[in-house]
């Protein structure tokens, strides 16, 4: 424990260093959506126009806050001042920011965004009064874009690894209760009890057990498990030690899809400083207890979110869908057990082992306690991840903290849960929580919240859903490979002007039975879109067979006389 000791003390020492410079210091938000913004372009005007001005600042390289629709984003701080974020920036705002913030007396209230701490500007309101931020419990996002995610000290410094010297001091069986009371479920999208796979797994016959951290993150629309990574990859590493301690696993793998480059950069970084800390590897810290972990870059495929598919691939098999039983508790990566988990579970777990399953439990619903990180995007005025509390109504997620429509165009629709979640009316008063979204017919997935308006036709969304299926699917099991195929095909028609009567009814048909008859949860899942579509948007459906879209989206023949039996069918 010196060890980890020491370096925590240096830690604190140079935060507080940071804290107290005599120079400005700014934080630059850095994750995908902040470089792809233009962030790099905004730290060099600065850097640029300081050195014009023989001055200098600390610069502080962050991953991203969250609050993507304002990238760029910096975090200015004046000696005896507060903390200001500032954006979105360009160039020239960012050479005016140097110009009047950091070496004048101004604080340029019109680019603030909010203030971090008590400090002067008080004509700076506090950040968490801002309308992207007042309803937000951040918790796993708790560092992100204020910590360097490249440096250990940074994490060290605010109680990182605290959890993990405490649960190497407590029986495993202590953990697995603590999160029993925790009420934790898995946020992948299932929302599986967390200390029942880990009770499960660590019982489990057989001398070799592994941990697996699903990064793959393949839903279109969900962005947070790559942001985690980005901007606090410690975060869920801690969670993967106690994991791995809890189950008496000495290998772990992080399987992480090959579209998140900078996510995978930042992960092998932190991996390497935890082996030069001595957090990884033989006898941690003098616990006897010995772990390693290894990062895997998936090959982007949809399936290899699906446990077993991903088993497979770490493998060097092909990526598809085992039957199950057995599960991975049981026989897993080379036939031993695993735990697999992904980012945002993992990231929970070293906050339930420090502050305990009450504290948890004091925000969300009853039965899904917690928070969750849920990514908006689509026609929202406010787009990135927001960390709200799970049982927040969806509507009021929409309108409160997404904004609402971002232009004049009305919001028609909202779609959860990625490909196999569903589309639902905008308006629809249903609670964020597991059990309620299931409900409904959709999901919550990962936590991706699409925003459509009426620019957008459902039934061609949904066409395009089922693509997504087709083409992602491994082709395993009959049901998906030739029940979807089927599907897709009377959709193309829909589209196209060709409907004939009774199609809505075979959709609804063959989705349920490829529903309930598929393999693993692609095909389960797959024909949501579709039948949540016919389920609240069945008259856009019937206009399609009277050959009108009331988008005016799709390509359809002239207008002609209603189908027979259409809106019987």
């Amino acid at each position: 424990m010196k060890r980890l000791d020491q370096l925590t003390s240096q830690a604190r020492a140079q935060w507080d260093a940071l804290s107290r410079s005599d120079d400005p210091v700014v934080w630059v938000a850095s994750g995908s959506c902040s470089v792809a913004a233009g962030a790099d372009a905004v730290a060099q005007a600065m850097r640029d126009e300081l050195a014009a001005r023989g001055c200098q600042a600390r610069f502080v390289r962050t991953g991203c806050t969250g609050l993507c629709y304002l990238e760029p984003i910096v975090i200015v701080r004046k000696p005896g001042c507060a903390r200001v974020l500032y954006g979105p920036l360009n160039e020239d705002s960012a050479r005016r920011l140097v110009a009047e913030c950091l070496l004048g007396d101004g604080f340029c209230p019109d680019l603030a965004i909010g203030r971090l701490d008590a400090d002067p500007p008080e004509d700076v309101p506090d950040l968490s009064e801002h309308p992207a931020m007042r309803h937000q419990v951040r918790r796993v996002m708790q560092h992100c874009g204020l910590i360097d995610p490249e440096d250990l000290s940074h994490y060290l410094a605010n109680g990182g690894y605290e959890a993990f010297r405490e649960a190497l001091t407590m029986p495993a069986a202590q953990i697995v209760e603590r999160l029993k009371e925790s009420g934790l479920r898995g946020r992948s999208g299932g929302g599986f009890p967390v200390w029942r796979k880990w009770e499960f797994t660590r019982n489990a016959e057989g001398q070799q057990r592994y941990v697996l951290c699903n990064a793959h993150e393949g839903d279109p629309g969900a962005f947070s498990n790559r942001l985690l990574s980005e901007s606090d990859p410690h975060g869920f590493l801690e969670g993967m030690l106690i994991a791995a301690f809890t189950v008496k696993a000495r290998q772990g793998y992080i399987y992480m899809a090959s579209e998140y480059p900078l996510a995978h950069q930042r992960v092998a970084t932190a991996i390497d400083q935890l082996r030069w800390a001595g957090l990884l590897g033989d006898d941690i810290l003098g616990s006897g207890f010995s772990f390693d972990i290894t990062l895997r870059n998936g090959a982007g495929v949809f399936v290899t979110g699906e446990e077993t598919a991903q088993i497979a691939s770490i493998e060097g098999r092909r990526a598809a869908p085992a039957p199950r039983p057995p599960y991975p508790g049981q026989a897993g990566i080379a036939g031993a057990p695993t735990l697999v988990q992904n980012v945002e579970t993992l990231a929970n777990v070293p906050l339930i082992v420090a502050h305990g399953g009450e504290w948890f439990r004091a925000v969300g619903a009853p039965a899904s306690p917690g928070t969750k990180a849920f990514s908006l995007s689509g026609r929202l005025a406010r787009r990135g991840v927001f960390e709200l509390p799970l049982g927040m109504g969806l509507s009021h997620v929409v309108n409160d903290v997404g904004g609402g429509a971002r232009d004049e165009h009305p919001l028609k629709a909202v779609h959860t849960g990625g490909p196999p979640g569903g589309l639902l009316p905008a308006d629809i008063e249903v609670p964020l929580d597991f059990d309620s979204m299931g409900e409904t017919g959709s999901l919550m997935g990962s936590g991706g919240i699409i925003a459509i308006d009426d620019r957008t036709c459902v039934v061609d969304l949904a066409r395009h859903f089922m693509e997504f299926a087709q083409d992602e699917a491994c082709g395993q099991c009959v049901p998906c490979r030739n029940g979807n195929r089927v599907m897709l095909d009377i959709l193309n028609r829909l589209t196209q002007g060709q409907g004939t009567p009774g199609d809505l009814d075979r959709l609804l048909e063959l989705g349920n039975v490829v529903r309930l008859t598929s393999l693993c949860g692609l095909g389960q899942t797959a024909p949501n879109p579709v039948l949540t579509g016919i389920r609240y948007f069945r008259s856009e459906f019937e206009a399609h067979l009277r050959e009108s879209c009331p988008a005016g989206v799709c390509s359809l023949s002239s207008p002609a006389e209603p189908v027979a039996g259409a809106a019987a069918s």
